[in-house]
C-alpha cells in the first residue's frame, strides 16, 4: 500500500505533453495508466485533451479491465451499444472493450469473406464514434495489443481547425443545422448490410453539424461518414453539403497520422476530431486493437 501511495505522488504533476502536430496532437512523457489514480494527473490529462484532441501513451501494459477501469476514472460512463455487439459475443466478455481486430474467438486470422471483417473495414472511412447514439462517444482510447510488422497506421483529423478555417458565409449557412447519424447507411455504402433484426438495434441519432462546448472555447465541427442527412434540408442538398464539408476537414493541413507500436494507448476527442484506419494486409497478418469510449453526458442539445 504504501508504494502504491508513493507512485501516485510521483505521477502528481508529473505528466508533460510534446506537440506533434502544428494545430492538435500530443504525445505523453510516459505513465503508467493502470496505476494511475490520482485525481491531480486525471485533471491533467483531460486538461490536455482539451488543449490537443489526440493524446498519445507509449509503453502501456493494461489487460481489457485495467482499460476499462482507467476509462471510468478518466471520464465516467461507458459507451457499449457499438455496432459489433450486434454481430456476435464479445470475446473480452465486456461489452465496454470493443475488439478492433482481425482475429477471431480462436486466435486466428479472419477470412476475408467474414461480417466481422467487412464491418471492421468500414474503419478505414473517416469516422466520429458512436455518434450513431445519443449520447454519443467523447472520449475513445485505443489500445494496441498486437501489432503487425507492417505500417497500419491510424489518421485523425482536426475539426476545431477546420472550422476556423471556413468562410464566414459557410459558418453563418452551417450554425444551428443539425445533422442524422446512422452506421447502417455508413456501412450499406461500403457494402456491409446489417439484418432487419440488427437495424433495428441501431436507429441513428441526431447532432448539431457545429459542436460548441463548456470546456473549450473553440466550435468544432462534428461530421462522420455515419452522417447520412441535414434535418433541415431535402435529402440531396443535404449530402452534397456533407460531402462538401468532408472534403473540407480531411486536407492535409488539417490532418496527422499515428504509426502504431505494441503498447500504445491513443485517446482522441470525438466532438472536435475525425479519424480512420489506414490499410494493411489483413489477411496475412495479425493486428489486435481493443477500443474503450466514454459517454458524452453533458451533450449539446440538437435545435
Amino acid at each position: 500500500m504504501a508504494d502504491l501511495m508513493a507512485e501516485q505522488v510521483r505521477y502528481q504533476h508529473a505528466i508533460s505533453f510534446t506537440p506533434l502536430h502544428r494545430t492538435f496532437m500530443a504525445q505523453a512523457s510516459h505513465v503508467d495508466l493502470g496505476r494511475l489514480t490520482d485525481e491531480s494527473s486525471l485533471a491533467a490529462i483531460r486538461a490536455a485533451m482539451t488543449q490537443y484532441g489526440v493524446l498519445v501513451f507509449k509503453g502501456q501494459n493494461l489487460t481489457g479491465q485495467q482499460q476499462v477501469a482507467f476509462a471510468q476514472r478518466l471520464d465516467g460512463q461507458l459507451h457499449r451499444k457499438t455496432s459489433a455487439a450486434v454481430l456476435g459475443k464479445n470475446r473480452y466478455g465486456d461489452e465496454a472493450i470493443t475488439d478492433i481486430s482481425n482475429v477471431s474467438g480462436d486466435g486466428d486470422i479472419l477470412s476475408a469473406e467474414d461480417r466481422r471483417r467487412i464491418n471492421g473495414i468500414s474503419n478505414r472511412i473517416w469516422h466520429t464514434d458512436a455518434s450513431f447514439e445519443s449520447p454519443a462517444g467523447r472520449y475513445s482510447m485505443l489500445y494496441a495489443r498486437t501489432i503487425p510488422p507492417v505500417r497500419a497506421d491510424t489518421e485523425f483529423a482536426d475539426m476545431r481547425t477546420a472550422y476556423e478555417k471556413l468562410d464566414e458565409q459557410t459558418k453563418e449557412l452551417i450554425d444551428g443545422l443539425d445533422a442524422h447519424h446512422s452506421i447502417v447507411y455508413s456501412r450499406h455504402i461500403m457494402g456491409f448490410d446489417f439484418s432487419p433484426e440488427e437495424a433495428a438495434r441501431l436507429p441513428g441519432a441526431v447532432h448539431p453539424l457545429v459542436r460548441r462546448f463548456t470546456d473549450s472555447t473553440r466550435p468544432s465541427l462534428y461530421l462522420a461518414s455515419h452522417a447520412n442527412r441535414i434535418m433541415q434540408w431535402p435529402i440531396p442538398e443535404g449530402r452534397l453539403l456533407l460531402k462538401d464539408l468532408m472534403e473540407h476537414c480531411i486536407q492535409r493541413e488539417f490532418v496527422h497520422f499515428h504509426e502504431w507500436t505494441q503498447g500504445d494507448l491513443v485517446i482522441w476527442d470525438n466532438r472536435m476530431t475525425m479519424h480512420r484506419a489506414r490499410p494493411f494486409d489483413d489477411v496475412t497478418y495479425k493486428r489486435e486493437l481493443t477500443r474503450v469510449t466514454t459517454l458524452d453526458i453533458d451533450p449539446v442539445p440538437v435545435h
